[in-house]
């Protein structure tokens, strides 16, 4: 079995799980950041990250480290990483392309010896029921004979400073005894918070899982509640903080639920579950109160518009934020679409404006191309989707400043005073 000090490391897929890893085993073994962009490739050499998780000077401190979209570059590694991500479809079932694809790449360069890790969150089981068979297939190899695999589930919060890979516990497993304590063993080497080394890859994999799911499970009951509170006219954030007094409150908020874990995570656990013939209730009850916000968001607006007797229909709205969460250019399943379909379907004109946005990128990801800049005096109605720090910085003032006179605000977030909106979420 290789030893920690003398990996050469691959990390295939370079995305926001990717990249920061590959930066820390930059610093110290021979590492080769592999994806299939080129367009990626190319701004990483030139010192640049689009998704704002690393720093110019942090990239230059990876000595250890090039980047390439050339498979063959990769193929004098010993230690494969995929940090691919597992998308769901239009269905909702999980997308396991490109992990397949990650599983395809590593299978045709995997010699004897090689260790194969996965970081991409999946339902238990997938890594050896799916990865195994197609790397196998690919290099003539024999599972735990000739190769190895651990698993070791991403924690990667993107747009967050303080909780960085380094510093966030690190699950880690193997598929064979001495493999697990490689893989702990490697990991130990950047991971400054420490490990916790699983008794198997499948109870790695249900850990990871399961963490996004207990999120989506408890927000989704804040929403619930949110729901019946505005039926009573009760202001939701009071309540949560005359809660939030008692010392074992959770300290949920109701808001649209969308990114590449919370709001996709729980369907790979409930796409197995429903596999072995269980069918889940409670995670599948609070997936569909979650995806039903951005409708309810867009049903108030439209509430208070009709009270103020505002047409709707031909109606100028603003919608601050398309991302999925504050202060990072992360689209990734962005549920302020749902918003911005729903009131499209009541024939309004919806812009958006977001400063942290690619406006390419959003066009080809949704179809919404956002704004250069709002035009002051233009909107109808204003929806806060997204608490970014620049929408805090114009102040209520600043945002009202965008809509028509008697124009409605509507804050998703909790940004801005309670007595200085219209309504919020």
């Amino acid at each position: 079995m290789l030893k920690p000090e003398d990996a050469r490391i691959a990390i295939v897929g370079l995305g926001y799980v990717g990249l920061p890893l590959a930066v820390e085993f930059g610093r110290q073994l021979p590492t080769v950041g592999f994806d299939v962009n080129p367009a990626r490739i190319a701004e990483l050499r030139a010192g640049r990250d689009s998704t704002l998780e690393v720093s110019e000077a942090e990239l230059a401190a990876a000595r250890h480290l090039r980047f390439s979209d050339q498979r063959g570059d990769i193929a004098d590694c010993n230690v494969y990483i995929a940090t691919v991500p597992t998308p769901i479809d239009k269905a909702r079932r999980p997308d396991l392309r490109p992990l397949e694809s990650a599983s395809r790449t590593i299978g045709q360069v995997l010699a004897p010896g090689d260790v194969a890790i996965f970081e991409s969150t999946v339902y238990p089981g997938a890594t050896e029921e799916v990865c195994v068979p197609i790397m196998e297939a690919e290099s003539g190899l024999v599972y735990n004979r000739d190769f190895f695999v651990g698993y070791s589930p991403e924690r990667i919060n993107p747009g967050d400073k303080a909780h960085r890979v380094t510093n966030i516990l690190k699950v880690t497993s193997g598929s064979t005894a001495e493999t697990a304590d490689f893989v702990d063993a490697l990991y130990q080497r950047v991971i400054t918070a420490g490990t916790h080394k699983a008794s198997s890859i499948r109870v790695a994999e249900a850990a990871k899982v399961i963490e996004n799911t207990q999120r989506d499970v408890n927000i989704a009951l804040v929403n619930e509640l949110a729901l019946i509170f505005d039926r009573l006219g009760i202001d939701t954030e009071e309540v949560l903080k005359a809660a939030g007094t008692k010392w074992n409150f959770l300290p949920f908020r109701p808001g649209l639920v969308g990114g590449h874990c919370i709001g996709v995570d729980p369907y790979y656990l409930t796409h197995k579950a429903q596999e072995i013939g269980y069918h889940p209730e409670v995670i599948l009850a609070g997936r569909r109160i979650n995806d039903g916000m951005g409708a309810h968001v867009a049903e108030r607006v439209v509430k208070l518009m009709t009270r103020r007797r505002l047409p709707v229909a031909d109606a100028n709205v603003l919608v601050l934020g398309l991302t999925f969460k504050e202060n990072c250019p992360d689209l990734r399943n962005t549920r302020v679409v749902d918003v911005i379909e729903e009131l499209r379907g009541y024939h309004a004109n919806v812009e958006v404006y977001d400063p942290w946005v690619d406006a390419e990128e959003a066009q080809a990801e949704y179809g919404i191309r956002p704004l250069a800049e709002p035009e002051p005096g233009r909107y109808d109605a204003i929806i806060l989707a997204v608490a970014h720090r620049q929408f805090a910085d114009m102040g209520v003032a600043g945002i009202r400043a965008l809509g028509k006179p008697g124009s409605v605000l509507f804050d998703v977030k909790y940004l801005l005073p309670a007595d200085q909106v219209d309504e919020r979420l």
